[in-house]
């Protein structure tokens, strides 16, 4: 997967940093203008092609972690067609990123190819910048779906790799069969 050069801000350059020093396992991007929940990959696999279907080796888990926010939100589980977001239903309220939208550096794109964190985009609602008055109920809408997703962290892959000392081994590389998608020990 190739990404056009891009000019990089200094802060995106802070964050990119900041991601690769620590071993984060599980994001979420919060935004705002629709009521669903996307995973990676968020850019086409053929750059000219919009609402393309890209999907990532992990696509399993992508989608399973989407649902468990998904799942969990009271609005975006709601299976009315008619409110805000009701276009994602039939999809269960997620869709591939490319497949909704196609855009190049994004966020859950960098995470999922450069460390070994695994990043959802939730679009919490259907306003982009909601009133001041809108937030508590954003907010409660989102807390369980929230703390569904958080506990996501305890599924995949976890364990120590070790010599035969019993030392930890440093940037390890752990494979697993079937998914082309290798990830790394951290400290």
């Amino acid at each position: 997967f190739i990404f056009p050069l891009l000019q990089v801000a200094p802060e995106t350059k802070a964050v990119m940093k900041w991601l690769r020093s620590i071993p984060f396992v599980l994001s979420a991007s919060l935004h705002g203008g629709d009521l669903v929940v996307t995973y990676p990959y968020d850019y086409s696999r053929h750059p000219l092609e919009e609402k393309m279907f890209s999907p990532t080796p992990d696509e399993k888990m992508f989608k399973m972690l989407a649902k468990a926010y998904a799942d969990a939100h009271p609005v975006i589980s709601d299976r009315s067609e008619l409110r805000c977001g009701g276009n994602f239903v039939k999809r269960g309220g997620i869709i591939n990123g490319a497949e909704w939208y196609s855009f190049t550096g994004g966020m859950a794109d960098f995470n999922y190819l450069h460390t070994n964190c695994f990043e959802i985009t939730v679009e919490v609602g259907c306003e982009k910048f909601p009133l001041e008055e809108e937030l508590f109920t954003i907010w409660h809408e989102n807390r369980d779906a929230l703390l569904n997703y958080m506990e996501m962290v305890h599924r995949g892959i976890k364990g120590i790799v070790s010599d035969k000392f019993g030392n930890p081994i440093k940037n390890a590389r752990i494979s697993v069969r079937g998914i082309q998608h290798d990830v790394t020990t951290g400290n």
